[in-house]
């Protein structure tokens, strides 16, 4: 399958253009579209093909991946005028990597499956790191055999992948990643405001509670970067609020109480409120200096 396979894939952001670059570089023809041509530039570079429209990358692919930033932009390009529907033939794939509303998924699968083309949600977690290592966690819903059509692409993009149920569990599932994320995050950062304001030595700190019961993806990979006061966006403060929106709305017409994630959402605003959207989501830790009067930051002349 690697050496024949065509692939199309749409969205090359800060994750999508290293995962792409990781199906070229395991050995598949890839076809590409970017709403920002630019960001194609790498994938061109190493023997990519570029399309003019969604619709052309899937008249060219047999399996089309998809990853753009939300609901109604995973719904322009499958289904849009220009979109992945228009140039799908019957028994192409389309896998949707973004985070979008598990829902909206079912609906855009329905309309798919009329015109015989199955397809995946399968959103990721591993963020920017991950993307470039190809070590994602991937969670995927649909047909078990489509599933197992596709396994060996999912395989150059991640480390653990998992069918979890039918369209509409990947997202599901995802929401769940999620909740749990921005739970970390704030821990993440009320412990680290809580040591500053103690006056500890914060990357002792780290050192000592990492590698316990504390330890966490976030706060290996985040901490320093937050002491370093490095607000680089692995993941962006705005597509972490547009996360939190989601399960928020799922939640609701579930009538699940989700009261921690609710508090994230609203210091996440309070974020937002300071014009610092494009950060990091490890931000969130600002709203609690601002609170605690302290910043969570090496020590005036310490060294890395």
């Amino acid at each position: 399958m690697t050496n024949v396979t065509r692939v199309g894939f749409i969205g090359l952001g800060i994750m999508g253009q290293p995962m792409a670059l990781n199906v070229l570089r395991a050995g598949y023809p890839l076809t590409v579209w970017n709403r920002t041509p630019e960001k194609a530039k790498p994938l061109l570079a190493e023997g990519a093909t570029w399309a003019d429209s969604p619709a052309e990358v899937a008249r060219a692919s047999e399996i089309i991946i998809t990853i753009v930033g939300d609901t109604p932009d995973v719904e322009e390009v499958i289904l849009g005028p220009q979109g992945i529907i228009h140039g799908a033939r019957p028994g192409a794939v389309v896998i949707d990597m973004s985070t979008i509303s598990p829902h909206a998924t079912m609906r855009i699968a329905a309309r798919l499956a009329e015109q015989g083309i199955d397809m995946l949600d399968a959103p990721v977690s591993g963020g920017d790191i991950g993307a470039r290592e190809g070590t994602l966690s991937i969670m995927v819903g649909g047909k078990p055999e489509v599933f197992e059509r596709c396994l060996p692409l999912f395989r150059a993009m991640g480390k653990r992948i998992t069918h979890v149920g039918p369209n509409g569990a990947g997202q599901f599932t995802k929401l769940v990643n999620q909740i749990i994320v921005v739970g970390n995050t704030l821990a993440m950062a009320e412990g680290l405001v809580f040591a500053a304001k103690a006056g500890l030595d914060l990357e002792r700190v780290l050192e000592a509670v990492s590698a316990g019961a504390a330890g966490s993806w976030m706060l290996t990979h985040r901490g320093p970067q937050i002491i370093e006061g490095d607000f680089r966006p692995g993941f962006t403060v705005r597509l972490q609020q547009k996360d939190v929106r989601l399960v928020l709305e799922a939640a609701r017409e579930m009538s699940v109480p989700l009261p921690g994630t609710s508090l994230i959402h609203q210091l996440y605003h309070a974020v937002e409120a300071r014009g610092l959207h494009e950060e990091g989501n490890h931000a969130l830790v600002k709203a609690l200096e601002w609170l605690a009067g302290v910043e969570a930051r090496k020590r005036s002349g310490e060294q890395s």
